[in-house]
C-alpha cells in the first residue's frame, strides 16, 4: 500500500505541478506582454481571466465525463489539451489570438484537477485520503517555484515564447508518465447522465454541501487568482523592476511548501473544519498586511505568509471536497464546485485590472479580498458538514 501510495502521489501530483506551472508562468508573462503589446490594465485583466473561463467549462464537463467514461482517459486527455494549447501559444501574433488559445488551454487545466482529486479519493479513505489529497496538492508549490525559476533565468534572455515552449515539452513527459496510472476501480452503481447527475448533487441530501463547497471554492479561487496572477505586476507597481519582482516571487513561493505540509499533519490531529478556518483566517490577515506593506521587508514577510496560508487552505479544500459526494457523482460534485470557483478565478484578476485602471489603490483592492475571506470563514464554521463518503 505504501509503494502504491507513493507511486500514485507522484503520478497524480503532476496534475497540480503543471497546472501551477501554467498559472504562475502566466502571471510572469502578463507584465511582459503588457509592455510589448501596449496593453491597458483592462486588457491585462482579460488575459488573466480568460483561462479561468475555460476552466469553468473544463471542470464541469470533465468532472462529469470522469464519472461516465472513467478517470484515467479523461485525465490523460486534459493533459494533452494543455500541452497542445501551450504549443499553440508560442505562435500567437497578438493579444486576440493569445486570448483564444488561453481559453482552449483553460478547458484542459480546469478539467484536470477535479478528475485527479477523484482518482485519489477512489483509492484511499479517511485520514489517509485527506493527507494524500493535501500532499498531491503540494505539487502546486513545486510548479509555482519551477515557473518562477524559468521566468527569472530563461525569460529575460530568451523571451516568453521559448519559456512557454519548455512547459509544453514538460507536459509531453508527464503525459508519458500518465500511461502508468493504475486502472480505476469500476463504478458499480448506475452511471447517471449529465442532467440526472447534476440533479443528484442538488438533491435534498447534497444541496447544503453543494452550496457550501461552491461558495468556498469561489472564495478560495477569487482570492488566489486575483492576488497571485497579479503578484509580479503589483510588485512592479510598488516600484520593483520586473526581474527583481521575479526574485521576490521565488522567495515567497517557497513558503507554500511548509503551508501544505503543516496542513497535512494538522488534519490528522484536529477537526478539518477548524484547520480550514485557521488557514483562511491566516490568509485574511496576510492579505491585509500585504495590501498595506510599504517596505521590502514587509512585502517579503507578508507575501510569504500569504503563500503559506492561501495554498494550505487550497490543499485542505482539495482534501474536503471529494469525500462530500458518493463515488458515482464524485467527479460531477467536485467539478461543479470547482466550476463555480472558476467563476471567482475569472472575476478576481479581471476585477483587479479594472480597479487599477480607474484609480483604486492597492490597499483598497486588497480590502475586497479580506471581505471575501471573512464570508468564507463564516461558511466554514456555520454551514460546512465534515462528511467523508
Amino acid at each position: 500500500m505504501e509503494v502504491k501510495g507513493n507511486r500514485l502521489l507522484l503520478l497524480i501530483g503532476t496534475a497540480w505541478l503543471f497546472d501551477a506551472l501554467d498559472v504562475a508562468l502566466l502571471s510572469f508573462i502578463m507584465p511582459v506582454i503588457k509592455e510589448s503589446w501596449q496593453l491597458s490594465a483592462g486588457q491585462l485583466g482579460a488575459v488573466g481571466a480568460v483561462t479561468s473561463l475555460g476552466m469553468i467549462i473544463g471542470a464541469l464537463g470533465c468532472g462529469y465525463l470522469a464519472d461516465k467514461i472513467g478517470r484515467k482517459p479523461v485525465l490523460i486527455a486534459t493533459l494533452l489539451l494543455f500541452s497542445i494549447g501551450n504549443l499553440l501559444l508560442t505562435l500567437t501574433p497578438n493579444v486576440g489570438w493569445f486570448l483564444v488559445v488561453r481559453l482552449i488551454t483553460g478547458i484542459g487545466l480546469g478539467g484536470e484537477l477535479p478528475v485527479a482529486a477523484a482518482v485519489i479519493a477512489d483509492n484511499f479513505t479517511g485520514t489517509k485520503r485527506a493527507r494524500m489529497l493535501v500532499l498531491v496538492d503540494s505539487f502546486w508549490a513545486f510548479g509555482w517555484i519551477l515557473a518562477s525559476i524559468l521566468a527569472f533565468l530563461v525569460m529575460p534572455r530568451f523571451g516568453w515564447r521559448l519559456t512557454v515552449l519548455i512547459t509544453a515539452l514538460m507536459g509531453v513527459y508527464a503525459l508519458l508518465m500518465r500511461r502508468h496510472l493504475p486502472d480505476p476501480k469500476p463504478i458499480t452503481s448506475h452511471k447517471l447522465g449529465f442532467g440526472p447527475a447534476l440533479k443528484r448533487i442538488w438533491s435534498t441530501e447534497y444541496r447544503q454541501t453543494t452550496i457550501c463547497m461552491s461558495i468556498l471554492w469561489f472564495v478560495i479561487m477569487f482570492v488566489y487568482y486575483g492576488l497571485f496572477l497579479w503578484l509580479p505586476s503589483v510588485l512592479v507597481l510598488r516600484g520593483f523592476s520586473i526581474v527583481h519582482s521575479f526574485g521576490y516571487t521565488i522567495l515567497m513561493s517557497l513558503a507554500q511548501l511548509p503551508g501544505y505540509y503543516l496542513a497535512a499533519w494538522l488534519i490528522g490531529k484536529l477537526p478539518r473544519k477548524l484547520v480550514l478556518a485557521i488557514y483562511m483566517f491566516g490568509t485574511m490577515l496576510s492579505a491585509a498586511a500585504f495590501g498595506v506593506a510599504t517596505s521590502e521587508t514587509m512585502l517579503l514577510i507578508s507575501g510569504a505568509w500569504l503563500s503559506f496560508f492561501t495554498l494550505g487552505a487550497w490543499g485542505i479544500m482539495i482534501a474536503f471536497t471529494p469525500g462530500q459526494f458518493e463515488v458515482s457523482i464524485r467527479g460531477m460534485g467536485m467539478g461543479f464546485a470547482q466550476s463555480i470557483g472558476r467563476i471567482g478565478a475569472t472575476i478576481g484578476p479581471y476585477l483587479i485590472g479594472i480597479l487599477i485602471a480607474i484609480g483604486f489603490k492597492i490597499p483598497a483592492i486588497f480590502a475586497i479580498f479580506v471581505g471575501a475571506l471573512l464570508i468564507g470563514i463564516l461558511v466554514v464554521l456555520l454551514g460546512l458538514r465534515d462528511a467523508d463518503r
